[in-house]
């Protein structure tokens, strides 16, 4: 059955102004799912994303045999089996769209006594997985793949693991994340090293749990054979959702937008701090910590953006947001230029090339590299042309036009935007509540 086509028409010009909370973070939600499962106990989650990415990882751990009550309003309850409780799933377990499910499971489900196959959509099934595979079959699991190395994936359980010392040629939280769920079912010590820091919330979580993470510099161990306690998981609201409408708040004049509760972690504020350079009015208050992670509610206020080098430091804190910081740069004073985020280009879709070519269709001067995106900003008076975009099936880049009909000349029309429920169900009515003139 061919799914249906959703299709974002934004007309331009708008302000956003208000309070906003965003739906809850979706890496975060991912993992409460996983690691309450592997509990002793009974887990409580509030402010879980019921977006399809996160719901796809949970319907996984009721296939093997977990009892999870909910969502309801973002309430999840799971009853936990233990390490070693999970049940052989009676099909293969469908990740749908979402990478971080697939990345996460696959070392989880090595540690685990039966088979199992994961699959997904089109999109996911064309992503890299030989950067999990591959340190996994060092630590001694067996994972079937497909020539290219891609999905579906059959994970042969009743392996023995074994730890070890792996040094990311790429920074990565999905592969960290994976190597050090397998490293709980390994015998000895996994220690994972990372280039440039990734978020870390598998191992704040893991710590939560009460299981000991060692950090070490950029060097995270686990040592195999420990267990989780069950503990109550409270979602802040997503930063990178939240992102969108920093970036449409600081490019149409008159905005003043409050997003509340949203997670601050220092591994993925990148795009505040790249947003700041640029010159946006951005400031946090009501700053604190919930459940191991910072939150903090943002003001956001427009301001003349200036063209920047993005700093190198800053792409893995940011790997998410650059389609909309994209637009950002398309309307602030001069040059922008993003180097080393090749990963980019095996997201959901390729996102320096696809976020060109709409870019073009609105007029800009946005010329890709192989690992990053040079664009020439309009500044001030920048207005930019109206068109018909294609978002490629990617949820990250609907949302990202949808942003930039606030500087537009004309609507705005987005195709194949079916996929924004995957990490921000309700997209369009939080956008007009905000002051976002779109229609789906």
């Amino acid at each position: 059955m061919e799914e249906q086509n959703i299709i974002f028409t934004v007309e331009p010009g708008g302000a956003l102004r208000g309070e906003l909370r965003v739906p809850g973070d979706k890496s975060i939600s991912h993992r409460s799912i996983m690691l309450g499962s592997l509990a002793e106990g009974t887990t409580e989650v509030t402010g879980f994303l019921e977006g399809e990415d996160a719901l796809a990882t949970l319907q996984a751990f009721r296939d093997m045999g977990v009892n999870i009550e909910g969502p309801d309003n973002g309430r999840v309850t799971i009853h936990g089996v233990g390490m070693r409780g999970l049940k052989t799933p009676a099909g293969p377990l469908n990740m749908g769209n979402s990478g971080t499910s697939m990345r996460l499971l696959c070392g989880l489900l090595s540690g685990q006594l039966f088979n199992t196959s994961l699959t997904g959509d089109g999109s996911l099934s064309g992503r890299p997985m030989r950067r999990v595979t591959e340190p996994l079959a060092e630590m001694g699991a067996v994972i079937g793949t497909t020539e290219t190395g891609t999905a579906p994936l059959n994970v042969c359980g009743d392996q023995p693991l074994r730890g070890i010392q792996f040094d990311m040629p790429v920074a990565s939280a999905q592969v960290k994340s994976c190597l050090l769920l397998a490293g709980l079912y390994a015998k000895g010590r996994t220690c994972v090293t990372e280039p440039a820091p990734t978020r870390d919330h598998t191992e704040r979580m893991l710590t939560g749990f009460g299981y000991a993470v060692e950090r070490i510099g950029a060097m995270a161990c686990v040592e195999g054979g420990g267990k989780l306690i069950a503990t109550p998981v409270e979602v802040p609201a997503d930063i990178s959702s939240a992102a969108f409408f920093m970036v449409g708040a600081s490019i149409s004049e008159g905005s003043d937008i409050v997003l509340q509760h949203v997670g601050v972690n220092p591994t993925r504020i990148g795009v505040i701090n790249i947003l700041r350079q640029m010159g946006a009015d951005i400031t946090l208050s009501n700053e604190r910590e919930v459940g191991g992670e910072p939150v903090a509610d943002i003001r956001v206020r427009s301001a003349p953006l200036k063209g920047i080098v993005i700093p190198e430091d800053q792409v893995p804190l940011a790997i998410d947001e650059f389609p909309v910081l994209f637009v950002a740069a398309a309307c602030a004073e001069g040059e922008t230029v993003l180097t080393g985020a090749k990963e980019l280009r095996v997201k959901e879709s390729d996102r320096i090339q696809v976020m060109a070519d709409g870019l073009h269709i609105l007029g800009v001067d946005a010329q890709p590299t192989e690992d990053g995106m040079v664009i020439q900003g309009g500044g001030a008076n920048c207005q930019l042309g109206s068109g018909r975009v294609e978002s490629h099936d990617d949820h990250r880049i609907a949302m990202a036009f949808s942003m930039a009909a606030l500087r537009a000349s004309g609507p705005v029309v987005i195709n194949n935007c079916a996929n924004v429920n995957t990490s921000f169900p309700g997209f369009v009515e939080s956008a007009q509540k905000a002051g976002l003139k779109i229609q789906n």
